[in-house]
């Protein structure tokens, strides 16, 4: 794998084209902080990054208020890979910032963290999870490299960007604030969340 010396733009990607099966409604659409949680996350990353964009299926196109810079999946497959891949085959010569819309507890400062880390040397530069301790791919910079070798990887059958973190070259570190990448994919976890926003 040849990474180029000089750093790949970095701009924001937003994952919001699941199907929020669990949750029972659409995860971008839950109102956190006052608003829906995809214009959220997009105002959050406008404060670090010169463009953001949305990731989203086809048929969502119409749901993001008219939103200016939206990824639909191009891919003939689904899953967050398809979202990653879509953005890699628009902009190929850019590296992505991507958060998952279901981190209802994310802030500035874990992004401004994860600027400040990165190795553009490496397919990726990613926190641990506080979970399982293995890399979390779904709140990284991930390299045009990177995006590459996942390509590859789906190309031949494996569909999951965490194993394409294990076995490629990462920059993993721990987030001091781990709580940050709290997920939330059930009405529970949703509550959880609420309460945890409330303090």
């Amino acid at each position: 794998m040849t990474i180029p010396v000089n750093k790949a733009p970095l701009k924001g990607l937003v994952l919001c084209g699941g199907f929020s099966t669990r949750m029972q409604e659409d995860k971008s659409n839950i109102p956190y902080h006052g608003m829906p949680q995809w214009q959220y996350l997009v105002t959050l990353l406008q404060s670090l990054l010169p463009e953001v964009y949305i990731s989203c299926r086809k048929e969502q196109q119409a749901d993001f208020g008219g939103y200016p810079h939206l990824v639909p999946d191009s891919a003939p497959f689904g899953g967050p890979s398809a979202g990653l891949l879509s953005a890699h085959a628009l902009q190929p010569e850019t590296a992505w910032l991507v958060i998952a819309c279901d981190l209802p507890l994310l802030s500035k400062q874990s992004l401004e963290l994860l600027i400040a880390s990165r190795d553009a040397g490496k397919a990726a530069t990613t926190f641990v999870s506080p979970v399982n301790n293995l890399p979390e791919p779904l709140i990284s910079i991930w390299e045009p490299a990177g995006l590459n070798s996942l390509k590859e990887n789906v190309n031949a059958g494996k569909n999951c960007p965490r194993k394409t973190m294990l076995n490629t070259d990462i920059a993993l570190f721990n987030n001091p604030y781990a709580a940050e990448q709290f997920n939330a994919n059930t009405p529970e976890e949703k509550a959880e969340a609420l309460k945890d926003l409330e303090k």
